[in-house]
């Protein structure tokens, strides 16, 4: 028997599923966004397929993706995770705890992801 369950260390997800819709690209050129303007707001989340993430207070690396491309905002502390079975998905909870300044998003989301991926519309 075999396990079909994958082991994630990047909670990558689109708006449907769950990004949050205050992080926004442009007003945190404007602006920059820090983990302290997220505190005490807890994030839900739902993607296709079942996996476990690593749980706080370890962080996982937080991406929206946006048609395929991957942006890197930070990292997030995983509260809470459920893995459904009969529908193959994992639904969870999430607090952002670090927002990467725009420059950094910039590098992380052309460098560590796999070719096709690069985030590029900045």
């Amino acid at each position: 028997m075999g396990s079909f369950i994958e082991i994630n260390d990047t909670l990558q997800i689109t708006t449907e599923q769950g990004f949050p819709e205050e992080l926004i690209w442009e007003k945190h050129l404007a602006k920059q966004f820090t983990a302290e303007d997220f505190a005490g707001s807890v994030f839900e989340f739902e993607k296709p397929n079942m996996r476990l993430y690593h749980p706080a207070p370890t962080p996982v690396s937080l991406v929206h993706n946006i048609g395929g491309k991957w942006l890197y905002w930070g990292h997030a502390h995983i509260v809470e995770q459920t893995i459904h079975a009969e529908t193959k998905t994992t639904a969870g909870k999430f607090k952002i705890v670090k927002v990467y300044p725009p420059e950094y998003m910039k590098m992380r989301s052309q460098i560590d992801v796999d070719a096709g991926k690069e985030f590029t519309n900045f």
